[in-house]
């Protein structure tokens, strides 16, 4: 039996799945609690579908409230829409209709029913500060105060239980977990996933052992106060200042062409290694879910403004994740040996809509392009005593064909991209050699021969291509940084170094490292000893 079907409890009255108005559901007298359940609150599991990404100007739509005990068990769930008192937005994606909540109440009218639901638990949802800050945006336009909650993210702890993934949305973490999401995109279906999810992480027995902060969560959640009518609310006594300071933060208002391919192959702990800060992986899994369309509307572009602030990422921090995520883009572009025009015009694109300068694309590129080449050199041989064919191929060489068997092209061609070698389309004076077996002569014969391109049989290009030699030695491309500086993880490369060019030393030197994944801090320090070392030229 999966954790789905151990846990998830349905209501005693359920709610269909397409309804032309959904009601506001009250407190139930509820049936006896779950077999082993305590029956009292542990977690109010919470999902809101929303008319847009600002908590600052849009609402509401649509709540949804699992509670469980504090080992995850439901105990009830409720669910309601409200009236926006405007537009519902992208219909496309939660499937709520102007129509549907036209008649509504309004989320003021309901506030002491969710109060009710949420007082004496802990809050947890699946990239819950997005969920809060619209609950608080909504309390605070009702003129009620929400207090300080101890919540718990199942996408932060994700990379705890769940560490091999790339992406993590409700839709990967609940796959990789083995749960049913029926319904995604709406409030209920993704409020009772979520609830799964956390109770996959809560049971002592399914992956790792649930961290000792998310366990009292609950006692800490039974303490908070909440207000029984509009006004403030008073933090408990006792709490240290820095606690009292994020209650006073959080209490405050909310602070003023297709891009599918990249953005669901590239992994999003890529940007951390490329210097994101490690709390914007939330901020950057809402950004790539943004940016899918390859559209960011002016609205989207001030909900993002508004997210920094509820991730609590300065100037210097968002900088430092819009170069992360757009490095580690031209890493997932250049996995394939090349970046094609119209990768490079997503990843332009992508610049532009974040405020980049356009220009930190062809650094980014190329920075990229060096870290792949550095790869692709660690492990080749040298030449052997008796070469006899010439200046060596070398990896990032770039290489024309002409006039070949189609079958032993394609081949060719396949296996020199592997490698790094770069194949080109025409010649000019910057190609290494022309592959022919000089059956036709043609323009690209004909440039080759303009340009003193040296021209190669198919059968000793596949020996060049056997003796490899690494990249020709260059500067280390420069990606422009962040004006403002922020602090960075221990474990990150040494000022001058990519992260895959540590990456391609430690495996150079006998470390066991794979291709992707934060690398240990014992590998940066051997790789800062040895560049100390090493003499400089």
């Amino acid at each position: 039996m999966g954790f789905f079907d151990r846990f998830r409890r349905s209501r005693s009255a359920p709610i269909a799945a397409e309804h032309a108005r959904t009601t506001v559901h009250p407190l139930p007298p509820g049936p006896p609690p779950l077999v082993g359940s305590s029956g009292i609150p542990g977690f109010a599991v919470i999902d809101v579908e929303t008319t847009g990404l600002s908590a600052n100007s849009h609402r509401v739509l649509e709540l949804a409230i699992v509670r469980t005990d504090p080992a995850g068990r439901v105990l009830d769930e409720w669910v309601g829409r409200f009236n926006p008192e405007g537009p519902v937005g992208a219909t496309h994606i939660h499937g709520i209709r102007d129509r549907d909540v036209a008649r509504e109440p309004r989320f003021a009218q309901v506030l002491p029913e969710i109060t009710a639901r949420l007082a004496g638990a802990a809050i947890a949802g699946h990239n819950v500060r997005f969920d809060l800050a619209f609950l608080r945006a909504e309390y605070a336009r009702a003129g009620w105060a929400m207090p300080h909650l101890p919540a718990a993210c199942t996408l932060d702890h994700s990379r705890d239980h769940l560490p091999h993934l790339n992406r993590r949305r409700l839709f990967d973490c609940c796959a990789a977990s083995g749960i049913r999401l029926d319904g995604a995109h709406s409030a209920l279906g993704d409020a009772r996933a979520t609830a799964v999810l956390l109770a996959s992480y809560l049971d002592p027995k399914y992956g790792c052992p649930p961290a000792a902060n998310l366990l009292m969560l609950p006692d800490l959640g039974r303490q908070v106060s909440w207000p029984t009518a509009p006004g403030g609310v008073r933090p408990p006594a006792g709490l240290p200042d820095r606690v009292h300071r994020k209650i006073t933060a959080e209490a405050a208002p909310p602070p003023a062409e297709p891009l599918v391919r990249l953005l669901e192959e590239f992994r999003l702990t890529d940007a951390l290694d490329e210097g994101a800060p490690d709390g914007a992986l939330s901020y950057l899994e809402l950004l790539a879910e943004v940016l899918e369309d390859g559209v960011l509307t002016d609205g989207e572009r001030a909900a993002l403004l508004d997210l920094v602030g509820i991730y609590d990422l300065d100037d210097a921090a968002v900088a430092a994740a819009h170069r992360g995520f757009l490095l580690a883009l031209a890493h997932e572009a250049l996995d394939d040996g090349k970046v094609t025009r119209a990768e490079r015009a997503e990843l332009t694109h992508i610049a532009e809509l974040l405020g980049v300068p356009t220009k930190v694309v062809t650094a980014v590129l190329d920075a990229a392009e060096h870290a792949r080449h550095q790869r692709l050199s660690a492990c080749l041989r040298p030449l052997p005593a008796d070469w006899a064919l010439g200046e060596p191929l070398r990896v990032g060489d770039k290489v024309v064909f002409t006039g070949c068997d189609d079958n032993l092209r394609n081949q060719l061609e396949r296996r020199s991209e592997q490698l790094g070698v770069r194949v080109l389309g025409t010649v000019s004076s910057r190609t290494a050699i022309l592959v022919t077996d000089g059956r036709f002569a043609g323009g690209k014969a004909e440039a080759a021969a303009e340009h003193g391109v040296r021209c190669v049989h198919p059968d000793a290009f596949v020996t060049l291509l056997d003796h490899l030699q690494p990249a020709t030695a260059k500067p280390t491309p420069t990606v422009p940084r962040p004006r403002q500086h922020t602090s960075a993880p221990a474990n990150v490369a040494p000022a001058g170094s990519s992260p895959a060019a540590v990456r391609a030393w430690a495996r150079a030197n006998g470390y066991d490292v794979g291709e992707r994944g934060r690398l240990p801090a014992e590998v940066f320090d051997a790789y800062r000893r040895a560049q100390a070392a090493t003499p400089q030229h």
